[in-house]
C-alpha cells in the first residue's frame, strides 16, 4: 500500500505489463494499492483505475 497516487498509478501499469493480465488501482482507507483485478472484489474497497497491458493506459 502506498499514500503517494503517482507512485502506485507507476507500479500498477509495471505490474500489468509484467504480469500481462488487467490490474486495478484502487483505494482502501487513506492509502492506495494495486491488485489484479480478477483477484479483487470490487465491493472491498474503491476501484480508482484498472490498467490494461494490451491497451496503452487506463483501461477504463
Amino acid at each position: 500500500m502506498s499514500n503517494d497516487l503517482s507512485l502506485a498509478q507507476n507500479h500498477a501499469f509495471q505490474l500489468a505489463r509484467t504480469l500481462m493480465v488487467p490490474v486495478t488501482l484502487f483505494r482502501s482507507g487513506g492509502e492506495f494499492g494495486v491488485l489484479p483485478s480478477a483477484e479483487l472484489e470490487d465491493d472491498e474497497v474503491e476501484t480508482l483505475i484498472e490498467y490494461d497491458p494490451f491497451h496503452i493506459g487506463p483501461a477504463h
